[in-house]
């Protein structure tokens, strides 16, 4: 695989360590203008992430240049695209809690927000990427054996 398509999989959890204090602000923040400016910061987080890949984050850039120096570079690589689909669940997530928030479905704000939260958190504290693993569960069950 191109070096280009590889990434450090130590940077999508920092980012996802970004992503759950945006996501927890909005939260704190709760239904009303201030957490959708939360939500919708978060959202507009996810669209280079989700089109290009999570290379092109600022929460990449910002490993790239202030954490990766620090520690060095990764012991491996993995592919940019199991965490680029987690980054398309995360932007409909967060797109669907701004919609819903601004619609005045106070609830649907708040679920789709937790959801964020939630699989952010499982990333950054444990280094389980939800949005991974349902990639590569649908990739199994989607690709013929050979």
């Amino acid at each position: 695989m191109p070096q280009d398509t590889r990434i450090d999989p130590r940077g999508y959890r920092f980012g996802a360590a970004i992503t759950l204090a945006v996501a927890l602000i909005a939260l704190v923040l709760g239904a009303g203008p201030a957490g959708y400016v939360a939500i919708g910061v978060l959202t507009l987080m996810f669209i280079p992430g989700a089109t290009v890949g999570p290379q092109a984050t600022l929460q990449s850039w910002l490993f790239k240049r202030l954490v990766r120096p620090r520690i060095g570079p990764p012991a491996e690589t993995e592919s940019f695209r199991p965490p680029r689909f987690a980054q398309q669940m995360g932007l409909a997530m967060s797109a669907a809690a701004l919609v819903l928030g601004l619609l005045g479905i106070a609830a649907g704000f708040y679920v789709f927000a937790a959801l964020v939260t939630v699989a952010s958190f499982l990333n950054a504290v444990f280094g389980f990427c939800l949005g991974c693993e349902i990639y590569l569960l649908l990739k199994r069950t989607t690709t013929r054996a050979a």
